[in-house]
């Protein structure tokens, strides 16, 4: 199914870190410089590649809460209404910069995607309920043969959230950065000597259908691989490929208690887990029961959702985005006290979010947001500042 975007939501920047009480956007904290409306974005090609580049950025307006375009200058430019079946957007393409050069553009305050492309524009389409994104685990998807990304961003009073994701598709490799307001820069996202093809290389030398969620183009362009989530709604990947970890799981807190402390400011705000038939109650510290999760499945554990819903609250989400990082980390059964932030812990299980694994492992950093709650002991590719000066999108070479 097309992703619709029909509502402002946070982008992963900022959304996943403030359900995790990490971040309170724009909540009184330490004096910043006022945000200006827009702030320049330096798009630099080290790509390699010859083809044009396309740039878009898309999202919602804070200010006025309309789903829209910005063009080069940061103006915004609202969508016009949709239709059922769908209707082209307009041509909201920035023309890019060609290899070895860069450009800038201005963002303004958004709550949205940047997209690039390299050598076809992307079609986008308008419901009734806002703008369908590319969904390239569908095969009829018109953007499914064109080699493009997005990096994700939220700009408003409180500054800038931007960063690099993988969770829906790892694919044409970018770096995001931003220049903060002491002159210094924070980068992030760039991939190791050689990381781009190892990472494809990693998930095809994984058993069990990892390299199943690889698509190549028919001239044999790797154009990228999709998220599991999608592998087990598409059939690439089995459905009960998490189902021995949960299981054993499930048999461990069956007879130990497993302990979750969710906000890192607050170390005496903690859960206890126990599991009774397929269900895990989690208590306070009275011993009332404040939520509970059915056995989870594998488009629960990737997706963060279902089973393992995670709603904007300061209980049940907060639980539930340590226990999805604990899973797709496979960290759950080496300690019992979550979340785990010793990454010598994570991936080590041979059942295990090998697509993240592989993310990971390939990141110079070793830093991605390879699932909806990587942020959870700052293990994401985020870069953040209350009064940015400049943004940067660093296309990296495919190789």
């Amino acid at each position: 199914m097309p992703h619709t975007l029909t509502r402002g939501a946070l982008p992963l920047a900022a959304a996943t870190t403030l359900l995790g009480g990490l971040l309170a956007l724009g909540s009184p904290g330490r004096a910043h410089a006022a945000v200006p409306d827009t702030i320049p974005l330096t798009i630099t090609n080290n790509s390699g590649r010859s083809e044009p580049v396309y740039v878009y950025d898309l999202g919602t307006q804070l200010s006025s809460g309309r789903q829209g375009w910005a063009d080069a200058d940061g103006v915004f430019h609202a969508w016009p209404a949709g239709g059922n079946p769908p209707t082209p957007a307009p041509d909201a393409a920035i023309p890019g910069p060609a290899a070895g050069q860069s450009k800038t553009i201005r963002i303004p305050k958004f709550s949205g995607r940047i997209y690039f492309s390299y050598g076809r524009k992307l079609d986008f389409r308008l419901t009734t309920g806002g703008l369908v994104q590319p969904a390239v685990q569908n095969p009829s998807d018109p953007n499914r043969d064109i080699l493009f990304n997005w990096s994700e961003y939220t700009l408003n009073d409180a500054g800038l959230w931007l960063n690099s994701t993988q969770v829906d598709m790892f694919s044409a490799p970018y770096a995001v950065g931003v220049q903060r307001a002491d002159g210094g820069t924070t980068t992030t996202g760039h991939l190791k000597s050689g990381g781009y093809s190892g990472f494809f290389a990693a998930l095809r030398a994984q058993p069990g259908g990892w390299g199943n969620l690889v698509q190549t183009r028919s001239d044999g362009t790797v154009l990228r691989a999709l998220s599991p989530l999608y592998g087990v709604e598409t059939g690439a990947l089995p459905a009960n490929v998490m189902d021995d970890y949960v299981n054993r799981v499930w048999q461990k807190y069956t007879t130990s208690t497993l302990t979750v402390t969710p906000f890192a400011d607050q170390p005496n705000t903690k859960y206890y887990g126990r599991v009774s038939g397929n269900v895990m109650n989690f208590t306070n510290s009275a011993g009332t029961v404040v939520t509970s999760f059915q056995k989870p499945d594998a488009s629960s554990v990737f997706g963060c959702h279902k089973l393992l819903d995670a709603p904007n609250d300061t209980v049940r989400g907060p639980i539930s985005r340590t226990l999805c990082a604990g899973f797709n980390r496979s960290t759950l059964l080496v300690n019992p006290n979550q979340p785990d932030a010793t990454t010598a812990d994570f991936y080590r299980d041979a059942v295990t979010n090998q697509y993240a694994r592989a993310a990971h492992a390939q990141m110079a950093d070793g830093k991605a947001y390879a699932f909806a709650f990587d942020d959870v002991g700052h293990q994401e590719s985020l870069v953040h500042d209350g009064s940015p000066r400049q943004a940067y999108l660093t296309l990296d070479p495919l190789s």
